[in-house]
């Protein structure tokens, strides 16, 4: 096995990426692998934007029909055979992780699929409506181009989790209707985590199972996770991503009494107030205007009294929250990590974050903190003052490199415990 295909298939999307492996006997507690290609299929239904990079090369961009997800993964193997045949090189699949965002009760960690995980899965859809059919999508369209002899294998978001402890995961509801129901924390956004923590780990030159960890993924979903040696112990998210961070159009944390108030007084239905909480809250909900950060930015400037100030303000305060609270549940940490879209990219988010917590030695520079623009996958950046007791990183999240890694790991371990 060498060449690993890494597959991430949303609603009407297909991301992927190609890494090479090097088969012989690991030093390291990680395998590691070189990106070959990677690329997307946004906007599958018909006229769909089609992206390849490979590596070392010029993004090529094409427009054409896609109207089904098995489609897309054809459209995608076409792409990586015309490439790499006008590289003059042969690229045969060895394997293929597809990420799943729920693995429910059943999944713990990455597992090799066969029919009888397919069929799992898909009575998962319940659990995340948005992302399960389009995993499945993904992995049939997949199967039906490679063929079953290539082995894949289902990478879960939620397995990262499994690690949190009955009292972090536990509800204070009633214990058997929790039980019955399958109701406690799953946490998510775990493949994002796990690769954070790994780019932070080689940036310290240090083992992962030596660190102490808050990671942060903020992006249109946002999640705060410690990490303990390499676990999860606790994480932001709940039973389902509507809990812990503001986000985009998510409320994060609220008081449950809401949603039976808003069904007496609006004569809204359940199903519409939890459409209400995760489509029409968050940045978007508050501000009245853009659940885009950079748009609010521009709206709240000079405007410290407007409502996207206002949101900002919720924003900036709920991470820093959850810093605070991931360091009493860690005993303090080695590192800060900010990752996705808004943690990569907005220095000044990230700025207002980090003020005022001097007390537990986060302080950052300015100048590197300014200078933290662009971050390609797998590197991180130091932003925190020289000597500051507690070090901050913003890290290029690569979960394709994760989810590569995952099943290598996966299927190598099979193997070895074959008769």
């Amino acid at each position: 096995m060498k060449n690993v295909l890494a597959i991430n298939s949303g609603s009407s999307s297909l991301k992927f990426k190609v890494i090479e492996f090097d088969e012989s006997p690991r030093t390291a507690a990680r395998f590691t692998g070189s990106s070959r290609y990677e690329g997307s299929i946004e906007g599958i239904g018909l006229a769909a934007k089609t992206m390849l990079r490979p590596a070392g090369k010029q993004v090529v961009q094409v427009t054409r029909n896609v109207s089904t997800h098995a489609e897309a993964v054809r459209c995608m193997m076409q792409m990586l055979e015309e490439s790499s045949r006008l590289d003059g090189q042969d690229l045969r699949i060895d394997a293929v992780g597809h990420r799943v965002v729920h693995g429910g009760e059943q999944f713990r960690e990455p597992v090799v699929i066969d029919d009888d995980v397919v069929a799992a899965i898909d009575r998962l859809a319940e659990f995340a409506p948005l992302h399960i059919p389009g995993s499945i999508a993904g992995i049939k369209g997949a199967r039906a181009a490679l063929g079953s002899h290539i082995p894949m294998v289902a990478v879960f978001d939620t397995a990262f989790h499994r690690s949190i402890p009955p009292h972090a995961a536990t509800y204070a509801i009633d214990l058997d209707l929790a039980r019955k129901h399958g109701i406690h924390r799953y946490g998510f956004h775990g493949i994002a985590h796990a690769s954070l923590a790994g780019i932070c780990a080689a940036a310290v030159k240090r083992p992962l199972t030596q660190l102490r960890l808050i990671t942060l993924q903020l992006g249109n979903g946002c999640s705060a996770t410690a990490i303990d040696g390499g676990r999860s112990v606790d994480t932001s998210m709940g039973f389902t991503p509507l809990e812990g961070l503001v986000m985009g159009t998510r409320s994060g944390d609220l008081d449950p009494a809401v949603v039976g108030h808003l069904v007496r007084r609006e004569g809204l239905s359940v199903d519409e107030v939890e459409r209400l909480l995760n489509e029409r809250s968050g940045l978007l909900g508050v501000s009245g205007l853009s659940r885009d950060m950079r748009e609010l930015l521009n709206a709240a400037e000079g405007r410290p009294d407007s409502r996207a100030a206002l949101a900002l303000d919720i924003f900036c305060y709920r991470v820093r929250k959850y810093i605070g609270a991931y360091l009493a549940v860690l005993g303090g940490a080695d590192a800060i990590v900010f990752g996705g879209g808004i943690g990569e990219r907005s220095a000044v988010i990230r700025a207002r974050i980090c003020e005022g917590m001097d007390w537990c030695g986060l302080r950052l520079d300015p100048v590197r903190n300014e200078a933290a623009r662009e971050i390609a996958p797998g590197d991180a950046i130091k932003i925190s003052e020289e000597g500051a007791p507690l070090v901050c990183y913003v890290a290029g999240g690569d979960e394709g490199m994760e989810i590569a890694r995952a099943t290598f790991e996966c299927i190598l371990n099979r193997r070895s415990s074959d008769p």
